[in-house]
């Protein structure tokens, strides 16, 4: 096997105008050597804009220019070293409100000649890779009728997931023409329609390989280096070929998460009900549309939070600018939109002189009201004011919302509420199957990955509920290869566990079906008289009279020798009911299968004197249908809510005037760390998802969404002035504080 290594960009935006590659071609040990030249495809899921490497310029500091296979590492790293680049800079641009006007420089002057799905909607010419308009009522009526307007300007900034593994990927062509991929990938098949659509591959000649992962948040959902470990392979004549990042590469050339500047304005009677929201997104995708151009559609279309609002029109912008580029992250749009929109309720039950909990209470959603996209809201609504009551229960509402102590500490509590569904094709599948081994033992197969969401635990859970067989005998396949895996969209938009949680319910019922097949046959009964349960199959309620699943589940055989049956292998498969696409010009459609509700909220302790803070309690409750694992749902949701605390406290990417990152590395971007917890109170209610597995719906990412609004508002109730830019470090806490009246 080669290794590779990557030769990043030192400049922001530049022409290519030269490369010369021939030392490194002549250093011993060196297998390979590929520049953008090589590269004539272009890659990107919903656009075509991105080459494996740079080809003619850069358009991000960091950006991989060339890369270098080898018989070791330290020969591709001396190797890529050893390649010269004449570059020519160009002007750049670095915020995604400069990169709308018409006289900004231009990331990608070819953005006309690039492919893109029938739901992007790019404009060349400019730096607009998607716009998404949602438009619901009369917005000049719905602010005529507001007693109370608040106007607010946010922003967040790039950041990165912080998987603990990073990108990685191996590449092997056989003799045969036959690809294989091992990767650190949540998306092996769109790995393999990516790798098949842009080089001209059957699909069923790519096998991706898709092992356990170490973290995805996202950010591992599209395709990062393996059409780049591919290439090198091939370049190879077909050798094996490694290509792992670093983790300052990791951050620098890979993607991470969106950024955002929004303005917001709210409306809203004397009594606080709701009637007119108008926003506009301003997403910062940085070089690249990857799963960023969606993002900045799904936060448009949940806009308005969990709230009624009769007249909503929001505009999402997603931008380029020559910044590291922007994937999927956990909450996809909806953490970002929610920030928003909290920071503006918050402001509003200021202005009106409400409790602001009451205020969120007033306007909550119910079944019956309808999404921004006009779509009703059905029977497995969740309870959003049980979970409310529940979060300020944990947060000891009822103390207060802001005191001061004698030495001049301010302690100060805030909630936000939030909800989110499953950003997905309207096409969206699963599938499973099921079969058995020679002592009756269940093997469960499907398309998941293991990102460390517990999903496949909680997969055979189900299927051990529905073949009444113990956990313990059901083994549930831990690796994806798309060869032998049922095909799965990818395990992302917490929608794993509800769409292959119905596949693998629907393969255990139809193995019980042949279950009863078989075993009439030795029993001499009607399959309809069978029941199967405690590892046996038998007639009525007389288990004795039956048979163990060990002897028929693989045929059974007669005392004679004689076979029936043969083996059971049982079939599931799921593909979202009555999902529609939204039309351009208005947002009308019904693109959310489910939703998921909840509450959060925090109690900080601030000295106002340096800014510096404590969170000393973070409570959330959230209605999630069904709590199939209470110790993973508690994990899960503990997990997103401290994620949610890094992001709002210290996490985001910071670049130079010249667009140079400067915290690419962990020292400098300060994740949380375990100590630093606070005390985490954590609930849950369960109001039943009809079409979900034993009513349970999607709760991987829900956990985050709400908890940057949460501690924003909270900080600003105890600062005394509004914080609506993340990250809230106490040096911008303090410049706040310095700045007031």
């Amino acid at each position: 096997m080669l290794q590779g290594a990557l030769l990043l960009s030192p400049h922001t935006h530049a022409e290519i105008a030269g490369i010369d590659v021939s030392a490194a071609q002549a250093l011993p040990g060196v297998a390979a050597v590929l520049t953008g030249q090589d590269c004539s495809e272009n890659l990107g899921i919903y656009t075509g804009d991105k080459p494996p490497l740079a080809r003619n310029r850069v358009r991000h500091w960091g950006e991989a220019v060339a890369a270098v296979a080898a018989d070791c590492l330290e020969t591709a790293r001396r190797g890529a070293a050893l390649i010269r680049v004449d570059y020519r800079p160009l002007e750049a641009v670095l915020d995604p409100r400069e990169a709308r006007k018409k006289e900004a420089p231009l990331v990608h002057p070819d953005l006309a000649a690039y492919g893109c799905a029938d739901f992007i909607y790019p404009e060349p010419g400019t730096n607009m890779a998607n716009h998404t308009k949602i438009r619901k009522g009369d917005l000049k009526e719905g602010f005529r009728r507001a007693a109370v307007t608040v106007e607010l300007t946010c922003s967040l900034p790039l950041g990165d997931h912080g998987a603990m593994e990073p990108r990685g990927a191996v590449a092997r062509i056989d003799a045969g023409g036959e690809v294989d991929i091992w990767s650190s990938t949540q998306a092996p098949f769109v790995v393999r329609a990516q790798m098949a659509t842009v080089f001209g591959i059957s699909p069923g000649k790519i096998r991706v390989h898709a092992p356990l992962v170490g973290g995805g948040f996202g950010g591992k959902a599209g395709i990062q280096l393996e059409g780049l470990a591919y290439l090198l392979s091939r370049k190879a004549g077909g050798r094996p070929v490694k290509l792992v990042n670093r983790r300052e590469d990791d951050m620098a050339s890979s993607p991470g998460r969106i950024g955002l500047s929004a303005d917001i304005r709210l409306g809203a009677a004397r009594d606080g009900s709701l009637t007119a929201l108008e926003c506009c997104y301003y997403f910062d995708t940085g070089a690249y549309g990857d799963y960023a151009v969606n993002v900045a559609r799904a936060a448009a279309i949940s806009c308005t939070g969990p709230y009624r609002v009769p007249v909503v029109h929001c505009d999402s912008y997603c931008l380029y600018t020559n910044k590291t580029f922007a994937a999927a992250f956990r909450g996809f749009g909806h953490i970002e939109s929610s920030f928003v929109m909290e920071r503006a309720l918050e402001e509003l039950a200021g202005r009106l002189g409400m409790d602001p909990l009451a205020l969120r209470l007033k306007n909550a959603i119910r079944r019956g009201d309808t999404t921004p996209t006009g779509a009703e809201l059905g029977e497995g609504t969740g309870d959003l004011a049980g979970c409310a009551e529940k979060a300020a229960r944990g947060l000891n509402w009822d103390r207060g919302l802001r005191q001061v102590a004698p030495d001049g500490r301010i302690t100060a509590r805030a909630l936000s509420f939030f909800w989110k569904a499953p950003a997905i094709p309207p096409n969206t599948d699963a599938g499973a199957v099921i079969t058995f081994n020679e002592d009756g033992s269940v093997n469960v197969n499907t398309g998941i990955v293991d990102i460390g969401t517990g999903t496949q635990t909680s997969l055979g859970q189900i299927a051990a509920e529905v073949l009444d067989i113990p956990p313990q005998k059901i083994h549930v396949r831990s690796a994806v290869e798309t060869g032998t895996s049922p095909h799965d969209w990818t395990t992302a938009a917490s929608r794993s566990l509800m769409m292959a949680g119905l596949a693998v319910q629907e393969a255990a019922e139809d193995a019980l079906e042949q279950i009863k097949a078989v075993a009439a046959l030795p029993l001499g009964c009607d399959p309809s008289r069978l029941r199967v349960a405690g590892e046996r199959v038998f007639p009525g309620d007389d288990p004795a009279a039956g048979l163990p699943l060990s002897a028929v589940v693989l045929g059974y055989t007669y005392p004679n020798g004689n076979a029936v049956g043969g083996q059971v292998i049982g079939r599931g498969r799921y593909i979202t009911p009555g999902l529609t696409g939204i039309d351009r010009e208005t947002g009308r459609g019904n693109p959310a299968l489910e939703w998921t509700l909840g509450a959060q909220g925090v109690e900080v302790e601030l000295d106002p004197a340096t800014g510096i803070y404590r969170i000393l309690t973070a409570a959330g409750c959230m209605d999630v249908g069904r709590v199939i694992n209470p110790r993973f749902a508690r994990e899960q949701m503990t997990g997103a809510m401290l994620m949610g605390i890094g992001y709002a406290c210290r996490e985001g990417f910071s670049f130079t005037g010249g667009g140079r990152l400067e915290n690419g590395s962990l020292r400098d971007f300060k994740l949380p760390r375990y100590g630093e917890a606070p005390r985490f109170v954590v609930d849950f209610l369960e109001t039943p998802q009809p079409d979900g597995p034993f009513g349970a719906r999607g709760l991987g990412e829900q956990g985050i969404i709400g908890m940057p609004g949460a501690v924003a508002n909270a900080l600003s109730r105890a600062a005394g002035v509004p914080l609506n830019h993340l990250p809230l470090t106490p040096e911008r806490i303090w410049q706040a504080l310095e700045a007031k009246p």
